[in-house]
C-alpha cells in the first residue's frame, strides 16, 4: 500500500468536494442547520400549553384551584369562557389545547369530600392529551396530599411510605438533552452515508473511472483515499455540532473526548463503507444518493432509536434495527454525554460498529475489484 498514491487520491477528492457546491452545503452548512432546525423545532417536553378555564364556582377554593394550574410551569391561561359552547369553539378553532371546567358547587363538593374537575383536551394531538393528563394528575395529588396534611396536622407531619423518584442523568428529563446526541449521529449519518455514495459513480459520469482504473492504483488504496476526505470532514462536524450542543443547548458531557472520537472513527468507517459500497454499485448519481437515502439515512432517523424507543417497536422491527449502524452510536452518545460511560461499558457498541465498518468495507472492495476485472 502506497501512502503517496493514497494521499493523491485524497486530495483529488477534496478539490473535487471544494469545486462542487452541493457537497460543500451538504458537508459544511446542512449539518449546522440541521442540528438548530432539529433542536428547536422537536421537543418532547410540553410545556406552557395554551388552557382556558371555565371557572363556574367564584369562591376561594375555586380560585386557587385554578391558580395551580395557571402558576404552573405547564400551562398557560388564554381565555375564560362562560359556556360549553364557547370553550369547545376554542378548542376547535386551535386557540386553546386544554380546557379546565370547575363546577359551580366546587367548594361544597370539595367540604363533602366528592369534588372534582373536568379536563378537556384536543385528542387529535396524542402526545399533549398524554401528557396533560400526567401533568394535571399531578396537580390534583399535590393539592389533596395539602388538605391532607393541613386536616391531620401533626399526625401526618411523616408519612407512612413515600415514593423518592430521582431522575439520574437527565434530572429535568429535558428533551434536548435526549435528542441532541441522536442529531450529532443523524449527520454523521449524512455525510458517512449520502456524500460518499456519490465518490465512485460521479466518477463514472464525468468519464474519469478509466483514468483510474488504468492507474497502478489498488482497490484498497483508491478506497482510503476516497474515504478520508469525508472522514476528516465528518471529524470536524462532529465536534462543531457537539461544541454547539454543548454551549448553545446546555447539554451536558460527562464523558471522555478520546471515547468520543473512537466511537466516531469507528462510526464514520461503517458509514462510510455503506456508501462507498453503494457508490460502487450504481454508476449514477441521482440512483445512488437514492439507495443511500432508503438504506442509511431513514433507517438512521427511524430505527436507531433516535425519537422512538426501540423497545416500543414490533419484534420484527426490533430485529431489523439490529443492523441499523447508528442505533449502537445513538446509544454510545447518549452514554458519554448524559452518563459519563466509560470504554468498558460501551464496549459491545464499539465492537458492533467496528463489525459493520469491516464487512461493508470488504464488500465494497471485493465489489469493486469484480468491477475492474
Amino acid at each position: 500500500m502506497s501512502f503517496y498514491r493514497i494521499w493523491a487520491i485524497a486530495r483529488k477528492e477534496f478539490i473535487q468536494i471544494l469545486r462542487d457546491v452541493r457537497s460543500l452545503i451538504m458537508a459544511f452548512l446542512f449539518p449546522i442547520v440541521l442540528i438548530f432546525l432539529f433542536s428547536y423545532a422537536i421537543t418532547l417536553d410540553i410545556k406552557q400549553r395554551k388552557k382556558e378555564g371555565r371557572e363556574e364556582e367564584k369562591k376561594e377554593e375555586g380560585r386557587e384551584r385554578r391558580g395551580r394550574f395557571t402558576n404552573s410551569r405547564y400551562f398557560v391561561e388564554k381565555a375564560r369562557p362562560t359556556s360549553a359552547k364557547e370553550l369547545q369553539s376554542l378548542i376547535d378553532y386551535g386557540h386553546v389545547k386544554v380546557g379546565i371546567v370547575i363546577p359551580p358547587d366546587f367548594a361544597d363538593r370539595l367540604n363533602r369530600g366528592g369534588a372534582s374537575i373536568q379536563t378537556i383536551t384536543d385528542g387529535s394531538d396524542a402526545n399533549t392529551s398524554q401528557s396533560t393528563l400526567a401533568y394535571t394528575s399531578l396537580i390534583v395529588s399535590e393539592y389533596n396530599l395539602g388538605r391532607l396534611r393541613n386536616s391531620l396536622g401533626a399526625r401526618m407531619a411523616t408519612m407512612p411510605m413515600q415514593a423518592n423518584v430521582r431522575f439520574w442523568y437527565n434530572p429535568d428529563l429535558d428533551s434536548q438533552n435526549f435528542l441532541v446526541p441522536g442529531l450529532i449521529s443523524l449527520i454523521m449519518t449524512i455525510l458517512g452515508s449520502l456524500l460518499t455514495s456519490l465518490t465512485i459513480s460521479r466518477e463514472w459520469e464525468r468519464g474519469t473511472m478509466e483514468l483510474l482504473i488504468s492507474t497502478p492504483l489498488k482497490p484498497v488504496e483508491l478506497a482510503v483515499g476516497k474515504l478520508l476526505p469525508y472522514y476528516l470532514i465528518g471529524m470536524v462536524d462532529l465536534f462543531l455540532a457537539a461544541y454547539i450542543g454543548i454551549v448553545v443547548f446546555g447539554v451536558p458531557f460527562t464523558g471522555s473526548l478520546w471515547v468520543l472520537a473512537l466511537f466516531s472513527t469507528l462510526f464514520l468507517m461503517a458509514a462510510l463503507s455503506i456508501g462507498y459500497l453503494i457508490s460502487v454499485m450504481l454508476k449514477s448519481q441521482q440512483a445512488a444518493y437514492q439507495v443511500s437515502m432508503l438504506t442509511s439515512f431513514l433507517p438512521g432517523f427511524l430505527l436507531s432509536g433516535f425519537l422512538f424507543p426501540i423497545s416500543s417497536m414490533p419484534f420484527v422491527i426490533q430485529a431489523i434495527s439490529l443492523v441499523v449502524p447508528g442505533r449502537y452510536f445513538i446509544s454510545a452518545l447518549r452514554g458519554l454525554f448524559l452518563k459519563g460511560s466509560t470504554l468498558q461499558q460501551l464496549l459491545p457498541e464499539a465492537l458492533a460498529l467496528f463489525l459493520f465498518g469491516s464487512v461493508f468495507a470488504l464488500l465494497a472492495i471485493i465489489k469493486f475489484r469484480k468491477k475492474i476485472q
